[in-house]
């Protein structure tokens, strides 16, 4: 064995790690770096307590790589799990819970409400707390001036006694037209007036179809209506979300998304097409034809 210098080993000293010969543990948080001074300059114990540190150093390396090991196959545990649970659907549909990526590219098939993953609307526990009463919220509109969406806690604290005044503004892609029934468009709430009496608030506010407005969103909005009124101790998590399309300015849908609290019979995630029987619609401009 070639002979070792006392500058070397003192530089050694200084940067190997755990130098009195024992491996750090895989639960130490940090690995402590010391220096020893070595007085006895025989070149044998040079040499061993050199091959004692390369053998400590190899032995920190192994773990280090294992702990790595263990990390990247409970990472790609994880990730098909996830991969597995995204493409959980009803038969009734190929959209996966990835609703703002995959949702948009739905083709219109004849069914214009459909179930997402077995009406699970995956709130978590965090979401469901009551800890801090009811409350709502609306998300602030994109670079596009388009809505993005709404949640709250509802309960009956938060229905509104007045009654609602017309709707003045106009949101993205709002080139309405009069149609056999009467109009193409309503201004859709995301979040229904008579839940939180939220009314003119653009954050709140799309262009949507009347079959998109009434029947598809009332008829689930009657349901948790009904459910609130029948008790001041209910509670429902909700929250709707616009789908969009690229740069579109004219929502493809809206996703609906309801869970009582402490029960199910409030419960539904659902997709409903932003579309309209006998119109074609051009989602990037707002503009439609009979068709």
């Amino acid at each position: 064995m070639k002979k070792i210098t006392v500058l070397t080993l003192l530089l050694f000293s200084t940067f190997a790690i755990g130098v009195s010969g024992c491996a750090p543990t895989k639960s130490s948080a940090k690995t402590t770096t010391s220096t020893k001074i070595v007085y006895d300059h025989s070149p044998e114990k040079k040499a061993a307590k050199l091959e004692k540190d390369n053998a400590a150093e190899k032995e920190r390396l192994a773990s280090q790589k294992e702990d790595i090991s263990q990390q990247q196959v409970s990472y790609d545990h994880k990730r098909s799990t996830t991969k597995v649970k995204s493409r959980r659907i009803t038969k009734k549909s190929p959209a996966t819970s990835k609703a703002k990526t995959n949702l948009a590219t739905l083709t219109y098939s004849g069914q214009q409400e459909i179930t997402i993953d077995h009406n699970n609307p995956h709130f978590s526990k965090p979401q469901l707390s009551t800890k801090k009463g009811p409350w709502q919220t609306y998300h602030n509109l994109d670079g596009y001036n388009r809505v993005t969406g709404a949640a709250a806690l509802l309960n009956r604290s938060l229905m509104p006694s007045a009654k609602r005044e017309a709707l003045t503004f106009d949101p993205t892609g709002w080139h309405n037209k009069r149609t056999h029934h009467g109009w193409l468009y309503n201004r859709s709430h995301l979040i229904g007036y008579q839940f939180t009496g939220q009314n003119n608030n653009p954050k709140n506010l799309m262009t949507g179809t009347r079959t998109l407005n009434n029947p598809s969103m009332l008829h689930n909005e009657m349901d948790v209506a009904t459910y609130l009124k029948s008790s001041s101790s209910h509670y429902v998590r909700y929250t709707v979300t616009p789908i969009f399309k690229g740069h579109e300015l004219v929502a493809r849908g809206v996703q609906m998304r309801a869970q009582s609290i402490g029960s199910n019979v409030i419960r539904f995630n659902i997709y409903i097409f932003n579309i309209e029987p006998g119109y074609t619609i051009d989602y990037a401009t707002g503009y439609s034809q009979a068709s």
